[in-house]
């Protein structure tokens, strides 16, 4: 059967495996430019303060230093996908740790670390929060003006209440995922260069070029055709390049010096400035009657966004419709909640919000096949879609692949049964 496929079960051959086995692809970290500044930023001291002053006199002067940005340099210091609410560089206050003040280009790493000792910011502390449901709270301490709520979404598929009243058997849990750093091999890395006709040209080590034209434009005020973005090959990202960075530190530095300027992450920076897999707290309600058919499921997301929105509420979408699992609910009712927290921002990750609530769904299952004294397989196969199915919200599904898909793992899982049993007896 596979035969009969170009694509699926054929070896591809990779174009790049002689220059990936003899050292000769050219990452981020690799790109070189003669007469190259090198850049660090200079990130807040605590995780919510108001900015009262930036003082980077004494920084300047450092012998090798070439150039300091500071927010006031940014033509426009606001960015986002669904919310505008990012600075590249914060000027009014700090919302977390991860937050850069300032960046420094100099000629060599060692004097842009020794200039950014040297950076003085005055600072008046304010209160912090960290916890989702303590920031949803009318007296939290707010991350930005006006509600640490960022966006709430709603599914309602049929009649929950009806269905939970028709239910011999309610089962309740309530479910929490860590945030999760990609950790990729190679870090954030960029370089900035102003060619001779003027253009800019930033190397960065990004999944989403296009997405980054979109967003440096708006921020430097310069036209598309003033700008290009060019991807070396890339050492891993796992959904942690999708969101500018660094990039418009080493632009704005660049066009301010005249000369090429690049930064790399540490692994530090990595951890605490780049985006993180958001951590979820799910509460699950399922309904369902003696024979295991569930009639009803309500869920509860709340997503911990960090400082700000970024891929936030996209990522909350995905997970919203989604949560319910591969099962036939007639009534489902499903909240969504992104929220602002004093710390590190939610970002993109593998799966976009779906793992997170995948794994709590099917705990879930489990749970509720064991307080109905039933084969966790036979509950599935009972609620599961079949060859069609229709999401919460309204999204109808090719839904063979998961029943064949099922039906390989049995046979495999049985297999693999068997097999042990015949090895004992061997023995």
């Amino acid at each position: 059967m596979m035969n009969s496929y170009d694509v699926i079960g054929i070896r591809m051959p990779r174009h790049d495996v002689v220059q990936q086995v003899t050292g000769k692809v050219v990452y981020g970290e690799d790109l070189y430019r003669p007469d190259m500044l090198y850049a660090k930023a200079l990130y807040s001291k605590y995780a919510h303060a108001k900015i009262l002053r930036v003082d980077v006199s004494e920084a300047s002067r450092v012998p090798g230093v070439k150039g300091i940005i500071t927010a006031e340099d940014v033509p426009n210091n606001r960015f986002g996908f669904s919310h505008i609410d990012q600075p590249v560089l914060a000027d009014d206050k700090v919302r977390y740790r991860g937050d850069a003040v300032a960046v420094v280009a100099a000629d060599s790493l060692k004097a842009a670390d020794e200039a950014v000792k040297l950076i003085k910011v005055d600072y008046d502390v304010l209160p912090v929060v960290f916890d989702p449901l303590e920031a949803m709270k009318e007296d939290a301490p707010l991350v930005h003006d006006g509600s640490n709520i960022v966006t709430h979404i709603k599914i309602r598929q049929g009649d929950a209440e009806e269905g939970f009243k028709n239910s011999d058997i309610i089962v309740e849990e309530e479910f929490s995922s860590q945030k999760v750093e990609h950790s990729p091999i190679e870090t954030h890395v960029a370089l900035a260069e102003i060619e001779n006709d003027g253009k800019l040209v930033i190397w960065t080590s990004s999944s989403r070029p296009f997405h980054y034209a979109e967003q440096l434009i708006k921020i430097l005020a310069i036209p598309m055709n003033r700008l290009q973005i060019k991807t070396p090959s890339v050492g891993g990202a796992f959904g942690g390049k999708n969101e500018i960075t660094l990039e418009p530190w080493v632009a704005l530095l660049a066009m301010k010096t005249k000369r090429p300027v690049k930064m790399v992450f540490t692994r530090e920076e990595e951890f605490f400035s780049s985006t993180v897999r958001h951590p979820y707290i799910m509460k699950y309600k399922t309904g369902l009657r003696k024979d295991g058919k569930i009639i009803a499921r309500q869920v509860q997301l709340i997503s911990n966004s960090g400082a700000y929105a970024a891929l936030g509420k996209s990522t909350l979408t995905k997970a919203t419709v989604h949560c319910c699992g591969p099962y036939n609910i007639p009534n489902v009712k499903v909240d969504g909640y992104l929220v602002y927290t004093n710390t590190l921002v939610g970002g993109s990750m593998r799966g976009m919000g779906v793992p997170q609530v995948c794994f709590a769904h099917e705990v879930h299952a489990n749970t509720i096949a064991e307080k109905l004294g039933m084969d966790p397989v036979e509950f599935r196969i009972k609620n599961m879609f079949g060859e069609t199915g229709t999401l919460p919200n309204g999204q109808e599904v090719n839904a063979k692949p998961l029943q064949l898909t099922l039906q390989k793992a049995l046979k495999l899982y049985e297999s693999s049964l068997a097999g042990g049993a015949d090895h004992e007896k061997k023995r």
